[in-house]
């Protein structure tokens, strides 16, 4: 018992965080642990049909927006110009993307579905929309939270990536 005691008079009390600190840090917990219970709930619809979360992210852009140059591709999905190039290989193995020459300039290439990738998205996609559909509906958030909370992260990520200043680790 006398052990116990002692190693809880050692235990160093640190001060609290202020207010506004305690709710960032807070935020930035609850919005990891929800982001990351989504996407896993999310990836195993996808990986079930063979695909990465990447491939299957650059065959529903090129669904939703048709052809588009690599750079756009990735700035869309989130990887490095190396991955866009990797994951593009891929899926012109598959044959479901295939590369078009850019009329303009001789450098840029474009990425485009062919029809059997096209066939593969309409057949896989309603279904991943209606996942996601689900697992935010379980949540209980009415369509206009769904929009607010839009709104309010949308806003969090582009003052993120705006502020290159202020405090670095």
């Amino acid at each position: 018992m006398a052990t116990t005691s002692s190693r809880a008079s050692t235990i160093r009390q640190r001060p609290a965080p202020d207010a506004r600190t305690a709710a960032a840090l807070k935020l930035y917990v609850v919005l990891m642990r929800a982001s990351a219970a989504v996407t896993r709930r999310v990836d195993e619809s996808v990986t079930r049909h063979g695909l990465s979360p990447a491939e299957f992210g650059i065959l529903e852009v090129l669904y939703h927006r048709g052809p588009m140059l690599l750079g756009e591709v990735q700035r869309k999905i989130l990887v490095s110009s190396g991955g866009i190039t990797f994951l593009v290989d891929k899926l012109a193995s598959k044959g479901l993307v295939e590369r078009r020459e850019c009329e303009t300039d001789r450098r840029a290439r474009y990425a485009a579905l062919t029809a059997e990738g096209e066939r593969l998205i309409e057949r896989i996609f309603p279904a991943h929309a209606a996942l996601i559909t689900e697992v935010v509906g379980k949540a209980s958030l009415t369509a206009a939270e769904q929009k607010e909370l839009t709104s309010l992260l949308r806003r969090l990520g582009t003052s993120a990536d705006d502020d290159r200043g202020g405090t670095h680790v």
